[in-house]
Parts: C-alpha cells; sequence; structure tokens
C-alpha cells in the first residue's frame, strides 16, 4: 500500500471542492502562512505571494497533510538561513535580510505545486511521491548551502575536488551535506507522520532529496560558474529530476 492515510476519490480530487468553509480555511491559512514568512523575513513582498500560491496549490489539491510537508521546509531553512549568519555576512555570502524573492521560491517549490495540482486531476498517487521528493530537495539543497558556508572556510569543487571558497556555486562540504541529508530525511518523515507516504516511499523521497541536492552543485558546477544559467534554473532543474526519478524508481518497484 503505497498511501498510508490520503486517498482521495475522484469526485473529491480537491481536498476543498464544494466546501465553502474549507475554502475559507484554506484561504485564511495560506494568507496568515504568507504573512508569517514576510515577518519573519524568510520571503520579500513578492516571495510572499508566490509561497501564497504555492500554498494554496498544495493545500486546496492534496490536503492539509501537503501544507504540513511545506511547512516543514520552510522551517529548516529558515533555520540553516540564520544559521551562523554573522559569519556569512563578513564573508559576504549570506541571504538578503528580506529573505528569498517569487523567482527563489518558485524555483524552490513550485514542482512540488505543479505535482499537487496533477494529483488532484490525475488521481494518480505517484504524483504525491515526485511533490515529497521535490520538498525535500528544497529543503536539502538550502539547508547544506547554508551549513556548509556556516562552518566551513573552504569547499570542495563537485566536478574535480579543487579546494574553493565556501559559497562557491558547486562548492560541498562534508557538513554541508550531513546537514542537507538529514533536512532532506526530515521533510519525508514529515511527509509520512502527516499520511501522505509509506515508510518505503519515505526512504525514496529522502534519496530523492539527496539526489537532486548533488545535482544542484554539479549544474552549479558545470553551467551556473560559467553564466550560462542563474541558480533559480539550477534549483528548478533539480526538484523536477529528483521528482521524476523519485516517481520512476517507485513505479518500477
Amino acid at each position: 500500500m503505497h498511501l498510508i492515510a490520503l486517498h482521495l476519490s475522484p469526485n473529491s480530487a480537491v481536498w476543498w471542492a464544494g466546501s465553502g468553509p474549507r475554502f475559507a480555511l484554506i484561504f485564511a491559512v495560506t494568507v496568515a502562512f504568507a504573512a508569517l514568512g514576510h515577518l519573519v523575513r524568510g520571503v520579500t513582498r513578492s516571495g510572499a505571494a508566490a509561497g501564497a500560491v504555492v500554498c494554496f496549490a498544495l493545500f486546496a489539491s492534496v490536503g492539509p497533510e501537503a501544507f504540513a510537508s511545506l511547512l516543514a521546509v520552510f522551517a529548516v531553512t529558515w533555520i540553516a538561513t540564520r544559521f551562523g549568519q554573522m559569519r556569512k555576512q563578513v564573508l559576504g555570502i549570506a541571504e538578503h535580510k528580506e529573505g528569498r524573492s517569487a523567482s527563489q521560491v518558485l524555483a524552490n517549490t513550485g514542482m512540488a505545486a505543479a505535482c499537487a495540482v496533477c494529483y488532484s486531476a490525475l488521481h494518480a498517487p505517484l504524483m504525491l511521491l515526485g511533490m515529497a521528493a521535490s520538498l525535500a530537495v528544497a529543503a536539502a539543497d538550502t539547508v547544506s548551502s547554508e551549513c556548509g558556508q556556516a562552518l566551513s572556510r573552504e569547499a570542495r569543487l563537485i566536478t574535480t575536488f579543487e579546494q574553493v571558497a565556501a559559497g562557491t556555486d558547486g562548492g560541498i562540504t562534508l557538513a554541508g551535506t550531513a546537514a542537507g541529508a538529514v533536512a532532506a530525511g526530515f521533510v519525508s518523515l514529515v511527509g509520512m507522520w502527516a499520511g501522505l507516504l509509506s515508510m518505503r516511499w519515505v526512504l525514496i523521497a529522502a534519496v530523492a532529496g539527496v539526489f537532486g541536492m548533488v545535482v544542484d552543485s554539479f549544474l552549479g558546477a558545470l553551467f551556473e560558474r560559467r553564466g550560462w544559467i542563474g541558480n533559480d534554473s539550477v534549483n528548478f532543474i533539480s526538484t523536477v529530476l529528483a521528482a521524476v526519478g523519485a516517481a520512476v524508481v517507485a513505479g518500477l518497484a
């Protein structure tokens, strides 16, 4: 059995369909989530608006279980961004004080929203796994980068292992990689606790999260360092590949 608790019938694929009170609840939670993100400077105003769209898509298409996973991603990335912030500011590699922009939010969570909407339209449980995997990547990538920069002075370029400054595109650190893997596992476990994933799917989602984190580093080293693509593109491609990879593995297993 792939799903533990959540299995929406074709007649109720959209969680709030036909229910005014449920729609009001989703709208209220979405507004509160966006406002909180902006209040704690996790996102800019545009980022809050983008986060509201993602939050609404996940909550409306799947239910509160999906919102729990999104909230877990926000929590771990917000904490990681502020971990060692003073040192990162001195090095000039800290996140903007205003938070993440709309493009950054959509690059990291847009694929999860797309999977959620596809789940409500196609009634395909594998879309839930894709959603969980892409959220795991979003958490792993941010946490690995932020913790690596806070704990390590130098990194190794993932393609050649040459020594580079912490924060270099494509640079990886042991501390950052370990922290990212923990973040991917945590977000995936939240998905299980919420009732979205079975234990087997939790493992697939977590591994996909780590896989996406590694892909992100390779893309950063090969393309972003050369200015061929930007960080938002790197993040989005990583979440897409992780979501597709997780669904393929689960489908073949």
